[in-house]
């Protein structure tokens, strides 16, 4: 079993990254220097970008806010309604009128914003926005006022007037700035990685005990930092989204992280044969298989605005890159 790489620049067995004719599945190789060395340069072609997301790579994420599969700009509201009469709201239609106030606002499980210029502020506590309603009424009874509900978390075929004595819950409240910076978050497009390795499967077969290069595409939609800004009533929140590391799962239970995209491997490089010099697999697979690699990058968003200032965690998921393994297999003669 072959347990390092050969320092030299790597070649290919014809040129154009073919295998010799051997038996299928498996390297052959003599004693012969000339076809060991093109047996491994064959480990070292270059890969290309991943192939679509999969359920599995879904399933195998973690931490963070996850897309759907395919869409990079999900959801970035968060979907912890929180505690009644506390920042964060309470359980929209429990109808006790209790909660309310700055937070997070729902509705039937989606998250809503917390004011509208036309309707109001909204109430976790039935579901309606509340506007004071302009012109009152004349004979609207003393220590009371009119107001203009739209209930159903915002449906105006529900809209109707109710005479209240004190304003409703969460009404006046000022903006929420963590509600602004998720605001500014969805604004932009946080992508997901476009991982790459070598060796892959599409290419050629790895061997045994070998390093593994991986790299992903770099740039500020891939990498950040990327910048935004929402504003609401006077009050303006920014944010700064950016990657403070890269996870990759090598398919065999094993994960490896980097700080950065990682260096593409160039086989004809200072470095070919070696391991990757930021981001690599360097002990090699131990054992004969196909394995499916992925990547996450996980995204810090740092928001501060209105004297506060806070962080939103995200994840995006590459698709998934097969990586072929062989034995190689020494003939003496």
């Amino acid at each position: 079993m072959l347990t390092r790489w050969d320092r030299r620049p790597a070649h290919t067995a014809d040129g154009r990254g073919r295998l010799p004719a051997t038996r299928p599945g498996r390297l052959l190789a003599t004693t012969h220097p000339a076809r060991l060395l093109a047996a491994i340069g064959l480990v070292l072609a270059l890969a290309v970008a991943a192939a679509p997301p999969t359920a599995t790579v879904a399933a195998a994420r973690e931490g963070g806010i996850e897309c759907p599969i395919g869409q990079n700009d999900c959801d970035v509201w968060d979907d912890d309604p929180g505690n009644p009469g506390n920042p964060g709201g309470g359980d929209p239609g429990d109808g006790d009128g209790s909660s309310g106030g700055s937070g997070t606002c729902q509705w039937n499980g989606r998250v809503i914003a917390c004011y509208d210029d036309l309707l109001g502020w909204f109430n976790n506590g039935d579901g309606c926005y509340y506007k004071l309603s302009q012109p009152q009424r004349e004979d609207t009874p003393e220590g009371k006022q009119w107001y203009t509900a739209t209930c159903n978390g915002g449906d105006l075929g529900t809209q109707h007037e109710v005479l209240l004595d004190a304003p409703p819950p969460g009404y006046g409240t000022p903006p929420d700035p963590e509600e602004l910076a998720r605001r500014a978050l969805a604004s932009i497009s946080l992508l997901p990685p476009r991982a790459t390795v070598a060796p892959r499967k599409s290419i050629g077969p790895g061997l045994v005990g070998l390093p593994v290069w991986m790299w992903a595409s770099p740039g500020e939609s891939y990498f950040g930092p990327l910048e935004a800004s929402a504003s609401d009533r006077g009050l303006t929140v920014s944010i700064t989204a950016k990657v403070d590391k890269i996870v990759w799962d090598m398919g065999n239970g094993d994960k490896v992280t980097c700080r950065g995209p990682g260096t593409p491997y160039d086989p004809k490089g200072p470095k070919a044969g070696g391991p990757s010099p930021d981001c690599g697999y360097d002990g090699g697979y131990a054992k004969a298989d196909t394995y499916e690699i992925f990547a996450t990058t996980h995204w810090n968003v740092h928001w501060t605005g209105g004297n506060q200032s806070g962080d939103i965690p995200q994840t995006r998921t590459s698709g998934i890159i097969q990586v072929q393994i062989d034995e190689l297999q020494v003939v003496t003669r």
